[in-house]
Protein backbone atom coordinates (compact mmCIF):
# COMPACT_ATOMS: atom_id res chain seq x y z
CA UNK A 1 0.00 0.00 0.00
CA UNK A 2 2.83 2.35 0.87
CA UNK A 3 4.53 1.57 -2.46
CA UNK A 4 1.31 2.32 -4.36
CA UNK A 5 0.84 5.63 -2.50
CA UNK A 6 4.42 6.69 -3.24
CA UNK A 7 4.01 5.79 -6.91
CA UNK A 8 0.74 7.74 -7.09
CA UNK A 9 2.35 10.82 -5.54
CA UNK A 10 5.26 10.58 -7.98
CA UNK A 11 2.88 10.50 -10.93
CA UNK A 12 0.93 13.46 -9.57
CA UNK A 13 4.16 15.41 -9.20
CA UNK A 14 5.19 14.42 -12.71
CA UNK A 15 1.82 15.55 -14.06
CA UNK A 16 2.28 18.97 -12.45
CA UNK A 17 5.73 19.31 -13.97
CA UNK A 18 4.46 18.26 -17.38
CA UNK A 19 1.54 20.69 -17.22
CA UNK A 20 4.03 23.52 -16.77
CA UNK A 21 6.26 22.41 -19.68
CA UNK A 22 5.77 24.06 -23.10
CA UNK A 23 4.00 21.99 -25.73
CA UNK A 24 5.74 21.24 -29.05
CA UNK A 25 4.81 23.52 -31.94
CA UNK A 26 5.00 20.67 -34.43
CA UNK A 27 4.02 17.02 -33.92
CA UNK A 28 4.65 14.47 -36.68
CA UNK A 29 3.64 10.82 -36.57
CA UNK A 30 5.66 9.11 -39.31
CA UNK A 31 3.93 5.76 -39.78
CA UNK A 32 5.94 3.37 -41.92
CA UNK A 33 4.39 0.22 -43.34
CA UNK A 34 5.37 -3.41 -42.59
CA UNK A 35 8.69 -2.35 -41.02
CA UNK A 36 10.02 -4.74 -38.40
CA UNK A 37 12.18 -4.09 -35.36
CA UNK A 38 15.33 -5.20 -37.15
CA UNK A 39 14.66 -3.72 -40.59
CA UNK A 40 16.62 -0.47 -40.17
CA UNK A 41 20.10 0.48 -39.10
CA UNK A 42 18.64 2.35 -36.13
CA UNK A 43 17.78 -1.06 -34.68
CA UNK A 44 20.98 -2.76 -35.78
CA UNK A 45 20.40 -3.78 -39.42
CA UNK A 46 23.44 -2.37 -41.20
CA UNK A 47 22.29 -3.90 -44.50
CA UNK A 48 19.61 -1.19 -44.74
CA UNK A 49 21.35 2.10 -43.91
CA UNK A 50 18.97 4.74 -42.57
CA UNK A 51 21.05 7.79 -41.61
CA UNK A 52 18.05 10.01 -40.94
CA UNK A 53 16.43 7.50 -38.63
CA UNK A 54 19.81 6.97 -36.95
CA UNK A 55 19.94 10.69 -36.22
CA UNK A 56 16.50 10.65 -34.62
CA UNK A 57 17.47 7.61 -32.54
CA UNK A 58 20.82 9.09 -31.46
CA UNK A 59 19.18 12.36 -30.40
CA UNK A 60 15.91 10.88 -29.14
CA UNK A 61 14.39 7.97 -27.27
CA UNK A 62 14.38 4.50 -28.86
CA UNK A 63 11.77 2.03 -27.56
CA UNK A 64 12.29 -1.73 -27.59
CA UNK A 65 8.82 -2.83 -26.40
CA UNK A 66 6.38 -0.56 -28.24
CA UNK A 67 3.41 -2.04 -30.10
CA UNK A 68 0.83 -1.50 -32.76
CA UNK A 69 -2.44 -2.89 -31.45
CA UNK A 70 -2.78 -5.42 -34.26
CA UNK A 71 -0.47 -7.20 -36.68
CA UNK A 72 -2.20 -5.84 -39.81
CA UNK A 73 -2.77 -2.37 -41.20
CA UNK A 74 -6.39 -1.15 -41.10
CA UNK A 75 -7.16 -2.09 -37.47
CA UNK A 76 -3.87 -0.73 -36.14
CA UNK A 77 -4.46 2.62 -37.88
CA UNK A 78 -8.01 2.66 -36.54
CA UNK A 79 -6.74 2.16 -32.99
CA UNK A 80 -4.06 4.83 -33.31
CA UNK A 81 -6.56 7.46 -34.46
CA UNK A 82 -9.43 6.52 -32.14
CA UNK A 83 -7.68 5.31 -28.98
CA UNK A 84 -9.85 2.18 -29.14
CA UNK A 85 -8.96 -1.46 -29.74
CA UNK A 86 -10.19 -2.35 -33.21
CA UNK A 87 -11.68 -5.65 -32.02
CA UNK A 88 -14.30 -3.66 -30.11
CA UNK A 89 -15.86 -2.47 -33.38
CA UNK A 90 -17.11 -4.66 -36.24
CA UNK A 91 -15.87 -3.97 -39.73
CA UNK A 92 -12.32 -2.95 -38.79
CA UNK A 93 -10.52 -5.76 -40.60
CA UNK A 94 -8.34 -5.23 -43.68
CA UNK A 95 -10.54 -3.09 -45.92
CA UNK A 96 -11.00 -3.25 -49.70
CA UNK A 97 -10.18 -0.13 -51.67
CA UNK A 98 -13.83 0.89 -52.01
CA UNK A 99 -14.76 0.52 -48.32
CA UNK A 100 -16.82 3.08 -46.43
CA UNK A 101 -15.37 5.19 -43.63
CA UNK A 102 -14.96 3.28 -40.35
CA UNK A 103 -13.75 6.22 -38.24
CA UNK A 104 -16.22 8.43 -36.38
CA UNK A 105 -16.68 11.94 -37.71
CA UNK A 106 -16.28 14.86 -35.32
CA UNK A 107 -20.04 14.88 -34.82
CA UNK A 108 -20.14 11.14 -34.07
CA UNK A 109 -17.24 10.68 -31.67
CA UNK A 110 -13.64 11.47 -30.84
CA UNK A 111 -10.47 11.18 -32.92
CA UNK A 112 -6.85 12.12 -32.41
CA UNK A 113 -6.80 14.74 -35.21
CA UNK A 114 -10.02 16.38 -34.02
CA UNK A 115 -8.52 16.64 -30.53
CA UNK A 116 -5.40 18.28 -31.98
CA UNK A 117 -7.58 20.73 -33.88
CA UNK A 118 -9.27 21.65 -30.63
CA UNK A 119 -5.86 22.25 -29.06
CA UNK A 120 -5.01 24.82 -31.74
CA UNK A 121 -3.05 22.71 -34.22
CA UNK A 122 -3.39 22.79 -37.99
CA UNK A 123 -3.79 19.12 -38.92
CA UNK A 124 -2.92 17.15 -42.06
CA UNK A 125 -2.89 13.55 -43.30
CA UNK A 126 -0.60 12.26 -46.04
CA UNK A 127 -0.13 8.92 -47.79
CA UNK A 128 -1.80 5.62 -47.11
CA UNK A 129 -5.29 5.99 -45.63
CA UNK A 130 -7.00 2.56 -45.77
CA UNK A 131 -9.78 3.55 -43.36
CA UNK A 132 -12.60 3.91 -45.86
CA UNK A 133 -14.28 6.90 -47.50
CA UNK A 134 -17.89 8.03 -47.69
CA UNK A 135 -21.00 6.47 -46.17
CA UNK A 136 -24.24 4.89 -47.30
CA UNK A 137 -25.11 1.86 -49.41
CA UNK A 138 -24.36 3.37 -52.81
CA UNK A 139 -20.90 2.67 -54.28
CA UNK A 140 -18.35 5.46 -54.00
CA UNK A 141 -18.49 7.86 -56.94
CA UNK A 142 -14.80 8.62 -57.51
CA UNK A 143 -15.67 11.36 -59.98
CA UNK A 144 -17.23 13.67 -57.39
CA UNK A 145 -16.11 15.06 -54.02
CA UNK A 146 -16.20 12.22 -51.47
CA UNK A 147 -17.31 12.67 -47.89
CA UNK A 148 -17.09 11.94 -45.08
CA UNK A 149 -13.34 11.42 -45.12
CA UNK A 150 -10.22 12.87 -43.51
CA UNK A 151 -11.68 16.39 -43.24
CA UNK A 152 -14.73 15.19 -41.34
CA UNK A 153 -12.65 13.21 -38.82
CA UNK A 154 -10.39 16.16 -38.00
CA UNK A 155 -7.81 16.81 -40.73
CA UNK A 156 -7.70 20.35 -42.10
CA UNK A 157 -5.84 19.11 -45.17
CA UNK A 158 -5.28 15.69 -46.71
CA UNK A 159 -3.39 14.21 -49.65
CA UNK A 160 -3.94 10.47 -49.54
CA UNK A 161 -4.17 7.14 -51.29
CA UNK A 162 -7.62 5.68 -50.71
CA UNK A 163 -6.25 2.34 -49.55
CA UNK A 164 -2.90 0.67 -50.28
CA UNK A 165 -0.37 0.57 -53.09
CA UNK A 166 -1.56 -2.86 -54.17
CA UNK A 167 -5.27 -1.96 -54.28
CA UNK A 168 -7.27 0.09 -56.77
CA UNK A 169 -8.06 2.93 -57.22
CA UNK A 170 -4.44 3.92 -57.90
CA UNK A 171 -5.01 7.67 -57.62
CA UNK A 172 -4.37 10.45 -55.12
CA UNK A 173 -7.15 12.33 -53.37
CA UNK A 174 -6.70 15.89 -52.15
CA UNK A 175 -9.33 16.94 -49.62
CA UNK A 176 -11.74 14.30 -50.91
CA UNK A 177 -11.30 14.80 -54.66
CA UNK A 178 -9.26 12.74 -57.11
CA UNK A 179 -6.22 14.70 -58.28
CA UNK A 180 -5.90 15.23 -62.03
CA UNK A 181 -9.14 13.51 -63.01
CA UNK A 182 -10.37 13.99 -66.58
CA UNK A 183 -14.21 14.20 -66.51
CA UNK A 184 -14.25 12.59 -69.94
CA UNK A 185 -12.55 9.50 -68.50
CA UNK A 186 -14.53 8.64 -65.35
CA UNK A 187 -13.21 6.21 -62.77
CA UNK A 188 -15.07 3.03 -61.92
CA UNK A 189 -14.00 0.58 -59.22
CA UNK A 190 -15.37 -2.83 -58.30
CA UNK A 191 -14.26 -5.48 -55.80
CA UNK A 192 -16.93 -8.07 -56.52
CA UNK A 193 -15.62 -11.61 -57.09
CA UNK A 194 -15.60 -12.96 -60.64
CA UNK A 195 -16.03 -9.44 -62.00
CA UNK A 196 -14.28 -7.63 -64.83
CA UNK A 197 -14.77 -4.47 -66.86
CA UNK A 198 -14.98 -4.61 -70.65
CA UNK A 199 -11.48 -4.19 -72.12
CA UNK A 200 -9.92 -4.32 -68.64
CA UNK A 201 -6.35 -5.62 -68.74
CA UNK A 202 -5.79 -8.21 -66.03
CA UNK A 203 -2.48 -9.42 -64.71
CA UNK A 204 -3.24 -13.11 -64.92
CA UNK A 205 -4.15 -12.75 -68.59
CA UNK A 206 -1.37 -10.39 -69.68
CA UNK A 207 1.85 -11.17 -67.81
CA UNK A 208 3.78 -9.68 -70.74
CA UNK A 209 2.52 -6.22 -69.68
CA UNK A 210 3.90 -6.56 -66.17
CA UNK A 211 7.24 -5.49 -64.76
CA UNK A 212 9.45 -8.60 -64.60
CA UNK A 213 9.33 -8.94 -60.81
CA UNK A 214 5.52 -8.70 -60.81
CA UNK A 215 4.75 -11.53 -63.19
CA UNK A 216 4.28 -14.07 -60.42
CA UNK A 217 1.67 -12.24 -58.35
CA UNK A 218 -0.73 -14.41 -56.37
CA UNK A 219 -4.41 -14.73 -57.27
CA UNK A 220 -5.39 -11.86 -55.00
CA UNK A 221 -2.96 -9.43 -56.66
CA UNK A 222 -3.40 -10.42 -60.32
CA UNK A 223 -6.31 -8.19 -61.37
CA UNK A 224 -6.21 -4.68 -62.93
CA UNK A 225 -2.83 -3.63 -64.32
CA UNK A 226 -1.67 -0.12 -63.40
CA UNK A 227 1.83 1.11 -64.23
CA UNK A 228 2.99 -2.39 -65.12
CA UNK A 229 1.83 -3.90 -61.81
CA UNK A 230 -1.30 -5.99 -61.27
CA UNK A 231 -3.44 -5.04 -58.27
CA UNK A 232 -6.21 -6.21 -55.97
CA UNK A 233 -9.61 -5.24 -57.38
CA UNK A 234 -10.91 -3.94 -60.68
CA UNK A 235 -10.62 -0.42 -62.07
CA UNK A 236 -11.23 1.37 -65.33
CA UNK A 237 -10.86 5.01 -66.38
CA UNK A 238 -8.92 7.83 -64.74
CA UNK A 239 -5.83 7.29 -66.88
CA UNK A 240 -4.47 10.84 -66.40
CA UNK A 241 -4.91 10.56 -62.63
CA UNK A 242 -3.07 7.25 -62.13
CA UNK A 243 0.04 7.38 -60.00
CA UNK A 244 3.49 6.16 -61.02
CA UNK A 245 4.78 3.79 -58.37
CA UNK A 246 8.38 4.93 -58.57
CA UNK A 247 7.21 8.52 -57.97
CA UNK A 248 4.71 7.73 -55.23
CA UNK A 249 7.00 8.31 -52.24
CA UNK A 250 8.40 11.55 -53.68
CA UNK A 251 4.92 12.87 -54.47
CA UNK A 252 3.50 12.27 -51.00
CA UNK A 253 6.59 13.64 -49.29
CA UNK A 254 6.58 16.79 -51.45
CA UNK A 255 3.00 17.45 -50.37
CA UNK A 256 3.96 17.16 -46.71
CA UNK A 257 6.97 19.44 -47.19
CA UNK A 258 4.76 22.04 -48.88
CA UNK A 259 2.28 21.89 -46.00
CA UNK A 260 5.07 22.43 -43.47
CA UNK A 261 6.44 25.43 -45.37
CA UNK A 262 3.01 27.01 -45.80
CA UNK A 263 2.26 26.48 -42.10
CA UNK A 264 5.50 28.01 -40.79
CA UNK A 265 4.87 29.80 -37.52
CA UNK A 266 1.69 27.87 -36.77
CA UNK A 267 1.29 24.79 -34.53
CA UNK A 268 0.94 21.74 -36.79
CA UNK A 269 0.04 18.06 -36.39
CA UNK A 270 0.98 15.74 -39.26
CA UNK A 271 -0.10 12.11 -39.73
CA UNK A 272 2.30 10.91 -42.43
CA UNK A 273 1.76 7.36 -43.69
CA UNK A 274 4.49 6.04 -45.94
CA UNK A 275 3.62 3.24 -48.35
CA UNK A 276 7.11 1.84 -47.82
CA UNK A 277 7.95 -0.94 -47.35
CA UNK A 278 4.55 -2.41 -48.26
CA UNK A 279 4.10 -4.20 -51.57
CA UNK A 280 4.26 -3.54 -54.44
CA UNK A 281 7.83 -2.44 -53.84
CA UNK A 282 9.01 -0.31 -56.72
CA UNK A 283 11.33 2.35 -55.30
CA UNK A 284 12.65 5.19 -57.41
CA UNK A 285 15.69 4.13 -59.49
CA UNK A 286 17.99 6.39 -57.45
CA UNK A 287 17.52 4.05 -54.48
CA UNK A 288 18.17 0.81 -56.34
CA UNK A 289 21.20 -1.00 -54.97
CA UNK A 290 21.46 1.30 -51.95
CA UNK A 291 20.92 -1.58 -49.53
CA UNK A 292 22.16 -5.14 -49.27
CA UNK A 293 18.63 -6.52 -49.03
CA UNK A 294 17.39 -6.11 -52.58
CA UNK A 295 14.18 -4.32 -53.46
CA UNK A 296 12.77 -4.49 -49.92
CA UNK A 297 15.89 -2.97 -48.41
CA UNK A 298 16.03 -0.31 -51.15
CA UNK A 299 12.45 0.67 -50.31
CA UNK A 300 13.58 1.02 -46.69
CA UNK A 301 16.32 3.44 -47.75
CA UNK A 302 13.74 5.40 -49.75
CA UNK A 303 11.50 5.62 -46.69
CA UNK A 304 14.39 6.95 -44.61
CA UNK A 305 15.15 9.60 -47.22
CA UNK A 306 11.52 10.76 -47.09
CA UNK A 307 11.81 11.02 -43.32
CA UNK A 308 14.91 13.16 -43.78
CA UNK A 309 13.05 15.49 -46.16
CA UNK A 310 10.31 16.05 -43.60
CA UNK A 311 12.84 16.64 -40.82
CA UNK A 312 14.74 19.21 -42.90
CA UNK A 313 11.50 20.97 -43.86
CA UNK A 314 10.63 21.32 -40.18
CA UNK A 315 14.04 22.84 -39.50
CA UNK A 316 13.83 25.23 -42.43
CA UNK A 317 10.33 26.32 -41.38
CA UNK A 318 11.66 27.35 -37.99
CA UNK A 319 10.30 24.57 -35.78
CA UNK A 320 13.81 23.52 -34.79
CA UNK A 321 14.16 21.57 -31.55
CA UNK A 322 10.49 22.16 -30.78
CA UNK A 323 9.30 19.59 -33.32
CA UNK A 324 8.20 16.24 -31.85
CA UNK A 325 8.66 13.39 -34.34
CA UNK A 326 7.40 9.88 -33.65
CA UNK A 327 8.63 7.19 -36.03
CA UNK A 328 6.88 3.82 -35.92
CA UNK A 329 5.25 1.13 -38.09
CA UNK A 330 1.65 0.02 -38.54
CA UNK A 331 2.49 -3.63 -37.82
CA UNK A 332 5.29 -6.16 -37.94
CA UNK A 333 7.28 -7.21 -41.00
CA UNK A 334 6.60 -9.47 -43.95
CA UNK A 335 9.10 -10.31 -46.67
CA UNK A 336 7.02 -11.83 -49.48
CA UNK A 337 3.39 -10.65 -49.58
CA UNK A 338 1.65 -11.23 -52.89
CA UNK A 339 4.45 -10.57 -55.36
CA UNK A 340 7.56 -12.63 -55.98
CA UNK A 341 9.76 -9.53 -56.19
CA UNK A 342 12.99 -11.27 -55.23
CA UNK A 343 12.78 -10.20 -51.60
CA UNK A 344 12.86 -13.79 -50.30
CA UNK A 345 16.21 -14.50 -51.91
CA UNK A 346 17.69 -11.06 -51.23
CA UNK A 347 16.64 -11.19 -47.56
CA UNK A 348 17.97 -14.68 -46.94
CA UNK A 349 19.47 -14.70 -43.45
CA UNK A 350 17.81 -11.39 -42.57
CA UNK A 351 15.57 -11.52 -39.47
CA UNK A 352 13.28 -8.49 -39.75
CA UNK A 353 11.51 -9.01 -36.41
CA UNK A 354 14.63 -9.83 -34.38
CA UNK A 355 15.05 -10.45 -31.54
CA UNK A 356 11.39 -11.54 -31.72
CA UNK A 357 9.85 -14.15 -33.99
CA UNK A 358 6.72 -13.93 -36.10
CA UNK A 359 5.58 -10.93 -38.10
CA UNK A 360 2.66 -9.45 -39.97
CA UNK A 361 -0.69 -11.29 -39.57
CA UNK A 362 0.50 -13.38 -36.59
CA UNK A 363 0.11 -13.38 -32.81
CA UNK A 364 3.78 -13.69 -31.90
CA UNK A 365 5.61 -10.60 -30.65
CA UNK A 366 7.00 -9.83 -34.09
CA UNK A 367 3.48 -9.10 -35.30
CA UNK A 368 2.92 -6.04 -33.14
CA UNK A 369 6.26 -5.14 -31.55
CA UNK A 370 7.40 -2.38 -33.87
CA UNK A 371 10.10 0.28 -34.10
CA UNK A 372 9.19 3.37 -32.09
CA UNK A 373 11.50 6.36 -31.85
CA UNK A 374 10.60 9.71 -30.28
CA UNK A 375 12.65 12.77 -31.18
CA UNK A 376 12.05 16.07 -29.39
CA UNK A 377 15.28 17.81 -28.36
CA UNK A 378 13.39 20.44 -26.39
CA UNK A 379 11.64 17.86 -24.21
CA UNK A 380 13.35 14.44 -24.35
CA UNK A 381 16.80 13.28 -23.36
CA UNK A 382 18.48 10.71 -25.64
CA UNK A 383 18.40 7.10 -24.57
CA UNK A 384 16.71 3.72 -24.82
CA UNK A 385 13.48 2.67 -23.13
CA UNK A 386 12.14 -0.81 -22.40
CA UNK A 387 8.76 0.56 -21.30
CA UNK A 388 5.67 -1.27 -22.57
CA UNK A 389 3.87 1.17 -24.85
CA UNK A 390 1.00 0.94 -27.33
CA UNK A 391 0.12 3.15 -30.29
CA UNK A 392 -3.41 3.11 -28.91
CA UNK A 393 -2.06 5.35 -26.12
CA UNK A 394 -1.00 8.17 -28.43
CA UNK A 395 -4.38 9.89 -28.28
CA UNK A 396 -4.48 10.50 -24.52
CA UNK A 397 -0.72 10.86 -24.27
CA UNK A 398 -0.43 13.58 -26.90
CA UNK A 399 -3.62 15.17 -25.63
CA UNK A 400 -2.09 15.47 -22.18
CA UNK A 401 1.11 16.88 -23.67
CA UNK A 402 -0.67 19.68 -25.55
CA UNK A 403 -3.17 20.43 -22.80
CA UNK A 404 -6.22 19.27 -24.75
CA UNK A 405 -9.59 18.75 -23.13
CA UNK A 406 -10.28 15.01 -23.18
CA UNK A 407 -13.75 13.82 -22.16
CA UNK A 408 -13.80 10.68 -20.04
CA UNK A 409 -15.67 8.72 -22.73
CA UNK A 410 -13.11 9.60 -25.41
CA UNK A 411 -10.37 7.19 -26.48
CA UNK A 412 -11.64 4.28 -24.34
CA UNK A 413 -8.51 2.11 -24.51
CA UNK A 414 -5.97 4.91 -24.59
CA UNK A 415 -4.09 5.60 -21.37
CA UNK A 416 -1.88 8.57 -20.62
CA UNK A 417 1.67 7.30 -21.05
CA UNK A 418 3.36 10.70 -21.27
CA UNK A 419 5.95 9.92 -18.57
CA UNK A 420 6.98 6.82 -20.59
CA UNK A 421 6.98 8.74 -23.88
CA UNK A 422 9.34 11.30 -22.37
CA UNK A 423 11.59 8.68 -20.79
CA UNK A 424 10.56 9.44 -17.20
CA UNK A 425 8.77 6.13 -16.61
CA UNK A 426 10.71 2.94 -17.36
CA UNK A 427 7.75 0.54 -17.12
CA UNK A 428 4.93 2.13 -19.14
CA UNK A 429 1.68 0.21 -19.50
CA UNK A 430 0.59 -2.31 -16.91
CA UNK A 431 -0.88 -4.51 -19.63
CA UNK A 432 -1.65 -4.45 -23.36
CA UNK A 433 -3.90 -6.54 -25.58
CA UNK A 434 -2.31 -7.70 -28.85
CA UNK A 435 -4.39 -8.77 -31.85
CA UNK A 436 -3.49 -10.97 -34.79
CA UNK A 437 -5.24 -10.86 -38.18
CA UNK A 438 -8.83 -11.71 -37.31
CA UNK A 439 -10.12 -11.96 -33.77
CA UNK A 440 -7.24 -13.79 -32.08
CA UNK A 441 -6.02 -11.92 -29.01
CA UNK A 442 -3.09 -12.16 -26.62
CA UNK A 443 -2.42 -10.39 -23.32
CA UNK A 444 0.86 -8.78 -22.40
CA UNK A 445 1.28 -8.16 -18.68
CA UNK A 446 4.75 -6.87 -18.04
CA UNK A 447 7.13 -9.61 -19.17
CA UNK A 448 4.35 -12.22 -19.25
CA UNK A 449 2.43 -13.05 -22.40
CA UNK A 450 -0.71 -15.15 -22.45
CA UNK A 451 -2.32 -16.54 -25.61
CA UNK A 452 -5.70 -18.23 -25.02
CA UNK A 453 -6.80 -21.28 -26.98
CA UNK A 454 -7.53 -24.97 -26.69
CA UNK A 455 -3.96 -25.28 -25.50
CA UNK A 456 -3.22 -22.13 -23.53
CA UNK A 457 0.18 -20.54 -24.07
CA UNK A 458 2.16 -18.62 -21.48
CA UNK A 459 5.59 -17.13 -22.04
CA UNK A 460 7.98 -15.19 -19.87
CA UNK A 461 9.54 -12.87 -22.43
CA UNK A 462 12.33 -11.70 -20.17
CA UNK A 463 14.21 -14.92 -20.93
CA UNK A 464 12.12 -16.27 -23.85
CA UNK A 465 11.66 -13.41 -26.29
CA UNK A 466 11.14 -15.85 -29.17
CA UNK A 467 8.24 -17.59 -27.40
CA UNK A 468 9.74 -21.04 -27.65
CA UNK A 469 8.90 -22.42 -24.20
CA UNK A 470 5.27 -22.64 -23.22
CA UNK A 471 5.16 -22.60 -19.41
CA UNK A 472 1.36 -22.65 -19.13
CA UNK A 473 1.21 -26.30 -17.93
CA UNK A 474 3.51 -25.45 -15.04
CA UNK A 475 1.58 -22.32 -13.99
CA UNK A 476 -2.19 -22.96 -14.21
CA UNK A 477 -2.92 -20.34 -11.53
CA UNK A 478 -1.23 -17.57 -13.51
CA UNK A 479 -3.00 -18.72 -16.68
CA UNK A 480 -6.33 -18.47 -14.84
CA UNK A 481 -5.51 -14.99 -13.56
CA UNK A 482 -4.55 -13.70 -16.98
CA UNK A 483 -7.58 -15.30 -18.65
CA UNK A 484 -9.79 -13.59 -16.07
CA UNK A 485 -7.98 -10.33 -16.71
CA UNK A 486 -8.52 -10.64 -20.48
CA UNK A 487 -12.22 -11.35 -19.90
CA UNK A 488 -12.51 -8.17 -17.82
CA UNK A 489 -10.77 -6.13 -20.51
CA UNK A 490 -13.22 -7.44 -23.12
CA UNK A 491 -16.10 -6.14 -20.99
CA UNK A 492 -14.49 -2.95 -19.68
CA UNK A 493 -12.38 -0.39 -21.48
CA UNK A 494 -8.71 0.04 -20.70
CA UNK A 495 -9.27 3.61 -19.60
CA UNK A 496 -11.92 2.57 -17.08
CA UNK A 497 -9.73 -0.21 -15.70
CA UNK A 498 -6.76 2.09 -15.27
CA UNK A 499 -8.92 4.74 -13.59
CA UNK A 500 -10.29 2.26 -11.07
CA UNK A 501 -6.85 0.72 -10.46
CA UNK A 502 -8.32 -2.77 -10.88
CA UNK A 503 -5.03 -4.04 -12.23
CA UNK A 504 -3.40 -3.43 -8.86
CA UNK A 505 -5.34 -6.37 -7.47
CA UNK A 506 -3.10 -8.70 -9.48
CA UNK A 507 0.31 -9.98 -8.40
CA UNK A 508 3.59 -8.26 -9.19
CA UNK A 509 3.65 -7.99 -12.98
CA UNK A 510 7.41 -8.07 -13.46
CA UNK A 511 8.32 -11.12 -11.42
CA UNK A 512 9.07 -14.38 -13.16
CA UNK A 513 6.47 -17.14 -12.71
Amino acid sequence: MRKFFCTLMMLVATGVALAQAPKPRAIVIFLSDDVGLHDTSAYGCDKAPCPNLNKLADEGLLFTDAHSTTSVCTPSRFSLLTGKYAWRQKGTGILPGDAKLILPTKEEGHTLPAMMQGAGYRTAAFGKWHLGLGRGKAPIDWNKPISPGPREVGFDYSFIMAATGDRVPCVYLRDGEVVGLDPADPIRVNYAPHFRYENELLGYEHPELLKPWGRSADKQHDKTIVDGISRIGHMTGGKKALWKDQELADTITAEAVRFIRESAGKPIFIYFCSNDIHVPRDPHPRYRGKSQLGIRGDATVQMDDNLGSIYRALQEAGYGDDALIIFTSDNGPVISDGYLDGADADCKGHTPAAPCTGGKYGIKEGGTRVPFIVHWPAGIRPGTSNALLGQVDLARTLGTLVGATIPQEAFPDSTNQLPALLGQDKEGRVYLVEQAHGDRLALRWGAHKYVPGKQAQLYYLENDIQEQHNIAPQHPELVSIMQDMLNKIRKTTDNAMHCTKRVHSFPNRTSAP
